[in-house]
């Protein structure tokens, strides 16, 4: 479960200066309410539900988290995901994580495959073990530093978070070996730990699983600037240039090719890659490692950047690239946000019009810890993978989430990981909004605003720092009004099928109740506020 790196990021974040932002409702200018408010008179207009018998497997799985009952998993145990469909299939692959670590000592880079994006079967490992190659280049590597320092005989492995494309006629997987030994000695506080490799593997056929191995991609390398030794755990100054972690791949609509990578060491880098080797054509000098693209802060002299897992697309219906970032350590906080550019290498812009290149806060923010009522709620969404459907071109967010700490009655919650996929839509001036519930396949129905009236909870998203935003009860009602815990006026444009609720435009889906105590057909909404805070709500009844 990224061992060394949980430690690592959880602790930086005792230095790191944490923004909260008051809370806010849909509304930009929302008027007072009541402490109290009568919920108002409504009348529910006559609704034949459709029989749909939706997804029904739990959300905490413990009780079939061993590795005995992995046919049982569907989305359980899933970290890091990346998607790729092949045939008939849609095929989720994933890092090296497990609740209990049912997964240890059962090979690495986990898949599972599924035909409706719904129920999904676990197949078992991709990679037996490390290829020879890591050790032999990590080892050559410390020979040649000054002073040499002595190979590591049996390194600790890592095996995080490959990225699967499809590139021409075959397939490639950009993967995550990271060495967890401290460069010298065996205390972390006093070393940095050793480099981290990004490979690659290709076949032609992802139901064979034969995949086979090409070798070294990139690897963290040090500039010079700082070094190696480390001086307590409170000393953050990476010694790598970038960190070679969480690759994402893609291909230009001109052709060119590129290894989007990058986590905490000096931001995210871009490298432009040779499309008949999937690699750089030279890894000689720093330079040739990749140009940073995105950063957080100070990109020129803070070294940890607090951001990771990035991933990259292009929209040819609006002609961006979109970098999605995960923000803040992994198990609670993390939160996703996106960034757009005209070019490849940017700048990338946010919602405001700052560049992340120059190390602007980004956003929009589209995922951040939640709950809605009658459900624990969510916390650690994001390091998402974004696909597509070849067919609908409909786009699709896959991630993990975490139960929240501190669960009654469930030992260690926040290791419970559960695999989520759940629909994009894009707003009118193009910036992807992710929908409020997970993708259920739910039949789309006729829309109207009689379609509206009735009890609904929202969430308004404000960032703060692993704090769960909670929903409110809010009544939209006949006269176009809102009431109840944020008052205002609504409206509906069932051309664009987009609901208006206190000046925030939300596109609207069929969608599936998860939280119910009876799961069931329901109405769903997600918007962004004009800062770029994601707006999500439900109809409950």
């Amino acid at each position: 479960m990224k061992k060394s790196k949980y430690i690592i990021k959880t602790a930086s974040y005792l230095g790191l200066l944490l923004f909260v932002f008051a809370a806010v409702s849909c509304s930009k200018d929302d008027p007072a309410t009541n402490e109290n408010p009568d919920p108002p008179v409504v009348v529910d207009p006559p609704v034949v539900t459709p029989a749909f018998p939706g997804p029904t497997y739990a959300d905490n799985y413990t009780s079939l988290s061993g590795w005995g009952s992995r046919a049982q998993w569907n989305l359980a145990n899933v970290h890091d995901p990346s998607v790729e469909k092949s045939g008939d299939y849609y095929y989720m692959y994933q890092t090296d994580a497990s609740y209990g670590n049912a997964t240890d000592g059962h090979g690495h880079f986990f898949y599972r495959r599924s035909k409706d994006l719904i129920n999904w079967e676990f197949m078992g490992s991709s990679m037996t073990e490390a290829p020879a190659w890591v050790k032999d280049s990590l080892n050559n590597k410390r020979a040649r530093m000054s002073p040499a320092l002595p190979p590591i005989t049996n390194p600790n492995y890592g095996y995080w978070a490959p990225c699967v494309r499809k590139v021409g006629n075959i397939y490639r997987m950009y993967y995550s070996i990271v060495v967890t030994n401290p460069i010298v000695g065996t205390d972390t506080n006093t070393s940095w730990t050793e480099r981290a490799f990004i490979g690659l593997a290709e076949t032609t056929d992802l139901a064979s699983n034969n995949w086979v191995d090409k070798g070294m991609v990139v690897c963290s390398e040090p500039d010079g600037v700082k070094s190696y030794v480390r001086n307590g755990g409170n000393d953050w100054d990476a010694y790598f240039k970038f960190n070679a972690i969480d690759p994402s791949f893609i291909q230009t609509p001109e052709g060119d090719q590129y290894l989007i990578y990058g986590s905490w060491h000096s931001g995210i880098a871009a490298l432009k890659l040779n499309p008949a080797t999937g690699k750089p054509d030279k890894l000689k000098t720093i330079d040739d490692y990749g140009v940073r693209i995105a950063g957080r802060g100070n990109v020129n002299s803070n070294r940890w950047q607090a951001l990771e897992g990035p991933e990259i697309i292009y929209n040819p219906d609006t002609q961006y690239y979109y970098l999605f970032l995960a923000y803040d350590e992994l198990s609670v906080a993390y939160n996703t946000r996106v960034a757009r550019s005209k070019n490849i290498m940017g700048p990338y812009q946010t919602i405001s019009g700052t560049s992340i290149t120059s190390g602007a806060d980004c956003y929009p923010m589209l995922t951040h810890p939640y709950s809605f009522k009658n459900h624990t709620g969510w916390v650690g969404i994001s390091h998402c993978g974004i696909f597509q459907n070849p067919e609908t071109k409909q786009w699709y967010y896959a991630s993990q989430a975490r139960l929240p700490e501190g669960v009654p009655g469930i030992a260690v919650s926040n290791a419970v990981m559960m695999g989520q996929v759940r629909g994009i839509q894009w707003t009118e001036d193009g910036w992807p909004v992710v929908e409020a519930e997970r993708y259920a396949g739910v039949p789309a129905t006729t829309i109207s605003d009689a379609s509206f009236i009735g009890t609904w909870e929202q969430i308004t998203m404000n960032y703060q720092y692993k704090t769960l935003q909670k929903s409110v009860t809010v009544y939209l009602t006949a006269d176009k009004k809102v009431s109840g815990d944020v008052t205002g006026v609504w409206s509906y444009d069932s051309a664009k099928k987009i609901l208006t609720v206190n000046g925030v435009k939300c596109n609207v889906t069929d969608a599936w109740d998860w939280e119910s105590a009876t799961r069931k057909v329901t109405l769903s909404y997600s918007g962004l506020t004009a800062t770029g805070l994601p707006v999500w709500g439900k109809k409950i009844n």
